[in-house]
């Protein structure tokens, strides 16, 4: 059965992979690493059919360890976030499988000082203790109750500068973003909403969560250009993630929409620092050099961009799975941080699309999935290609005159995951003929 310990979170089917038991084992773990006892921390959940129990289970096992719960309901992830800062708790739980379909459950922990805990941070320890059932029962452990949305809406609110009235259609697929939004919408002026799948339903009934998968994309797509709108958002299930469609209908890639957040964040603090994934494409490096930026590359995944951020005293990183984060934000992501400034800067200019055009200089595979047997032979065959630069900083990214790619196996599914990039459609769709072999053997 698959490990639902991932390298920066905890993830799997429920009940068989993650259940409350577990999760409670989970709870108890956290406080032991992250020396709780007699500390506040908060914990949420999205809208999942296990995250009731889950959650119930997780703060039963922090409460027994004597920790000070502060539940702050079902909000988004970078709710959470907030909520540790606007409550000043040492840290806190989010019970989310993120984008995952609805048969999964997880829990996402941040430990003191917005620490992300994942591999190497903390979460090999907590794995240990609750496989083992270590449980620690300490006195004084309290649950209580605190409403922070509306005060998360507030602080969003701050950044809305748009030059125009905009007409935006977001889709919330289903997720925790519709209920995030009746709190912001009333809080923003100049914007109409046109809102599809607001409603809150852990099912999923219309579409997936994920809005990097294409198929998720089509209604929005269709709706904006039906609705003439300024652009469509696309948001996960836990809000935390947000992708853009322009007035055309066409998905911009997340590498091209950090590109546009870094131009915004450099006209403010020249020389700034932007840090992004090593899936995205070069461009990005050389628009923020043209910008006078400083850029550096980042491995996947939110616990080891957010030490990037931090080390490198980053304004902003970008992932190519939609993920945005801010140092002005705790050096955490935020979908609907990142929708406000990309709103923003969508003002500026009449047509979305004429951002992005200069951005369109290469031709990328997106990501694709394979199911391999032997990870470690397939990337000990890419080292071995004659003539180009091995880079191992995630995986191993073999780099070329006028095409690069990265392969590396993934942390939340048993698959290892290719990103191509070449200077002509042609040259792309030849490597990457030539590159599929080599996975297979």
């Amino acid at each position: 059965m698959p490990d639902p310990f991932k390298a920066y979170d905890i993830r799997g089917l429920y009940p068989q992979e993650l259940n409350e038991s577990l999760a409670y084992q989970i709870g108890n773990a956290t406080a032991q690493v992250l020396g709780l006892t007699g500390k506040r921390f908060t914990v949420g959940r999205d809208m999942r059919v296990s995250g009731p129990a889950l959650k119930v289970a997780v703060v039963k096992g922090l409460v027994d360890a004597g920790v000070h719960v502060i539940d702050v309901g079902m909000v988004s992830t970078p709710a959470v976030t907030f909520s540790m800062h606007h409550l000043n708790t040492d840290g806190g739980i989010q019970v989310t499988a993120s984008h995952n379909p609805a048969a999964y459950g997880g829990i996402k922990i941040t430990g003191p000082g917005f620490k992300p805990i994942g591999g190497g941070s903390g979460m090999e320890e907590i794995e240990q203790i609750a496989r083992a059932c270590q449980i620690v029962k300490k006195p004084g452990g309290t649950i209580t109750e605190a409403v922070t949305i509306d005060a998360y809406a507030v602080y969003l609110a701050k950044l809305w500068a748009p030059k125009r009235k905009l007409k935006i259609v977001v889709d919330g697929g289903n997720g925790i973003i519709g209920t995030m939004f009746q709190h912001l919408l009333p809080k923003l002026g100049n914007i109409e909403v046109v809102a599809m799948n607001f409603d809150p339903d852990g099912r999923f009934p219309v579409h997936e969560a994920n809005p990097l998968k294409l198929e998720n994309l089509k209604d929005i797509q269709a709706r904006v250009k039906a609705e003439k709108a300024d652009f469509g958002a696309a948001f996960d299930g836990d809000g935390d993630r947000c992708a853009l469609i322009d007035e055309t209908g066409e998905f911009i890639s997340c590498d091209f929409t950090t590109a546009l957040l870094a131009k915004a964040y450099l006209a403010k603090e020249p020389g700034a620092t932007i840090a992004y994934d090593l899936r995205s494409s070069k461009v990005v490096a050389e628009y923020v050099a043209v910008l006078g930026g400083k850029s550096v590359e980042t491995r996947v995944g939110h616990s080891f961009i957010k030490q990037t951020l931090k080390q490198e005293h980053a304004v902003l990183a970008g992932e190519l799975s939609g993920h945005y984060y801010f140092r002005d934000f705790w050096n955490a992501d935020s979908g609907l941080y990142a929708f406000i400034l990309l709103a923003n800067i969508a003002s500026e200019t009449k047509n979305l699309s004429d951002l992005i055009k200069p951005l369109r200089k290469y031709f990328h595979t997106g990501e694709i999935n394979f199911k391999v047997a032997d990870p470690a032979a397939v990337f000990a065959r890419a080292k071995a290609l004659p003539g180009g630069k091995v880079a191992e900083l995630d995986g191993v990214t073999v780099r070329f005159k006028d095409w690069w790619f990265n392969i590396r196996a993934s942390n939340t599914e048993p698959v290892v995951r290719l990103n191509l990039e070449a200077d002509t459609a042609a040259l792309r769709d030849a490597k990457l003929t030539e590159i599929k072999k080599l996975i297979a053997g």
